[in-house]
């Protein structure tokens, strides 16, 4: 067993499940970071028992390259797998277990990385381990992460790699998320004369037509970046919940709707297009009321492919030309908060994620240490 997949193999026996309390696996991670020699830093998150780790290892000098990981994985609940999720199990090349590929194998790699760093021939740039939680929630943990530490100004790093699942090719761009809830209010009435009601279902059936009207005003309106499989910002509503029991006129129904937003697109100006779609709703209802709230957002990843950081990690990579990816990562708020220049990749399928039976190869991981021995040995020289 490689020193990459022991590491893994621990990683994958911590049941980090997002929303839940992660102290055992920081604690483990905090540990062993400590013994490769490494500064480490706990930053508390906003909830209890939620907990980011940010390490270093080298001189306190500028020029310094972060490596980014979440430590959290998705549920299990309700998947078919066909091994214990939480026992990393090898068949042929092949290592299964909840988040092999989302993220933690790539946080092995850079647990491997932090001991390499620590012994043979010092680094002269510092080498910067970022390691948050409950990044499948919407990129929560990393913001107090991020707050925490000082502004690129200060620190002078030069760049950051996000090590999500590409299969190694060298993203520079992904669309951002609004997260957002629609709380139709209207007033319960029993069924046997609806007509004393306003039924909040159908206050949320307007909404969702709004939504779908919605769509069509953003396939018209933005520019498109063809980059991407779907060249514009996207909503859609994901959740519904409402009423009580059939006889009754429902007096609450609740959508949970989402935009992917291109990067460098304000999503405010579609959520006051929400709101008004909400006014013109309760005057069709003739009554009611419907609430917007802001769920969750994270910011779009859009860099320049002429960076430092893209041109090393596409010569680590052993590639020519950078890609776009469909999902979101922390990448954008390491951009936005941090003021550095930022690129996602990492070893492994987004296909396999969130998925029963997810796995990272054999190859996969050798390809992600040899990539990441690359970025030593730029700190190095």
């Amino acid at each position: 067993m490689s020193e990459t997949e022991a590491i893994l193999s621990s990683l994958i026996g911590f049941p980090s499940i997002c929303g839940l309390p992660n102290d055992e696996i920081i604690g483990w991670i905090e540990a062993h970071l400590l013994a490769s020699g490494a500064k480490v830093r706990r930053v508390p998150g906003d909830q209890p028992g939620r907990f980011s780790l940010f390490a270093s290892v080298g001189p306190e000098t500028s020029g310094g390259i972060i490596l980014a990981a979440h430590a959290d994985v998705v549920p299990v609940a309700g998947q078919d797998w066909s091994s214990d999720p939480f026992v990393m199990t090898r068949v042929e090349n092949r290592l299964y277990g909840r988040g092999t590929s989302d993220m933690k194998g790539f946080l092995a790699c850079m647990l491997r990385a932090a001991r390499l760093a620590g012994s043979g021939t010092p680094l002269k740039r510092p080498l910067y381990l970022a390691i948050s939680h409950d990044e499948e929630l919407g990129c929560i943990g990393v913001r107090s992460l991020l707050a925490d530490l000082p502004h690129n100004d200060e620190m002078q790093v030069a760049g950051c790699i996000v090590g999500e699942p590409t299969g190694m090719q060298v993203a520079v761009a992904h669309k951002g998320k609004i997260a957002f809830e629609i709380a139709c209010l209207g007033k319960a009435a029993h069924s046997a004369n609806p007509f004393l009601g306003k039924s909040a279902i159908t206050l949320a059936a307007y909404m969702i037509d709004a939504i779908e009207q919605l769509q069509e005003h953003i396939r018209q309106t933005e520019h498109y970046d063809t980059r991407f499989e779907v060249p514009f910002s996207t909503v859609q509503a994901g959740l519904i919940s409402g009423g009580a029991a059939l006889n009754i006129v429902p007096d609450t129904c609740t959508i949970t709707a989402e935009i992917r937003l291109l990067p460098g697109y304000d999503g405010a100006p579609y959520l006051d297009w929400l709101e008004q779609a909400a006014h013109l709703a309760t005057e069709r209802l003739g009554g009611g009321e419907v609430q917007i709230r802001l769920i969750n957002a994270y910011p779009g990843l859009n860099a320049a492919s002429q960076s430092n950081i893209c041109s090393l990690a596409l010569q680590e990579a052993g590639h020519n030309q950078v890609t776009v990816i469909d999902f979101g990562t922390e990448a954008g708020l390491f951009s936005e908060k941090l003021g550095v220049n930022c690129v996602v990749c990492g070893p492994g399928s987004i296909g396999r994620a969130h998925k029963a039976d997810e796995y990272i190869t054999d190859a996969e991981l050798a390809a992600a240490d040899r990539f990441i021995d690359g970025v030593l040995d730029r700190l190095r020289h």
